[in-house]
């Protein structure tokens, strides 16, 4: 458990993090391990450890693969957040742990699960990456110059700074979030795995 802690609180200040300004800001912390490509002024850096990129995946990387590489991060990070949350949802309202909820999902909501992620992804598709005819054969994936990732246009509630320093805040808090929620839900599953009970029953029975 106490490892569990150190990885949670880790995760929430790591950091190869979300494309937005490649410039210096007054509270970007110093990197250690300055790269080419401007990276290390990603949004997402945040003390105590910075730029943390100890097996260096960004400073060989070219600035398509620092895009890839924070879609990749901001996805699983939602997704993470999501199944987080549907986790204690789960388990407030069906018995045992939630990684057993899966065998009792109704046929029905599989395919409705299928039909709505691959209709977010098509449309995740469809504004981020180049069209696959259009794109060279030694840089799949290529996403748009213009396309920030992860943002898909979808603000209902207008809460997305116009400032872009501002915006760059926001977007490292949904980073730190996102990379906590993934830890947090690999710990669940992990271990729900091991005792076979769920986590609210650890945490509050």
């Amino acid at each position: 458990m106490k490892c569990f802690i150190i990885l949670t609180f880790l995760a929430s200040s790591a950091s190869v993090s979300a494309f937005s300004e490649f410039t210096p800001t007054p509270d970007t912390p110093a990197s250690p391990a300055p790269t080419s490509n401007g990276a290390q002024f990603m949004a997402g850096a945040v003390a105590p450890l910075g730029f943390f990129d100890p097996l260096g995946f960004s400073a060989s990387a070219d600035l398509n693969t620092l895009k890839r590489y924070r879609e990749a991060e901001i996805v699983h990070g939602r997704v993470a957040m999501l199944a987080t949350a549907g986790a204690f949802a789960g388990e407030s309202l069906h018995e045992g742990p939630v990684i057993s909820h899966l065998s009792q999902t109704p046929k029905v909501l599989w395919v409705f699960l299928l039909f709505s992620v691959s209709f977010i992804e098509l449309i995740r598709a469809q504004i981020g990456f180049v069209e696959p005819e259009k794109v060279p054969m030694d840089q799949p994936g290529l996403l748009r110059a213009n396309y920030v990732p992860g943002n898909l246009g979808f603000d209902p509630l207008g809460i997305a700074p116009r400032d872009p320093l501002e915006f760059k805040v926001m977007q490292t808090k949904e980073l730190s979030n996102g990379r906590l929620a993934m830890i947090a839900m690999i710990g669940i599953m992990a271990q729900e795995a091991v005792d076979h009970k769920g986590i609210g029953e650890h945490l509050f029975g």
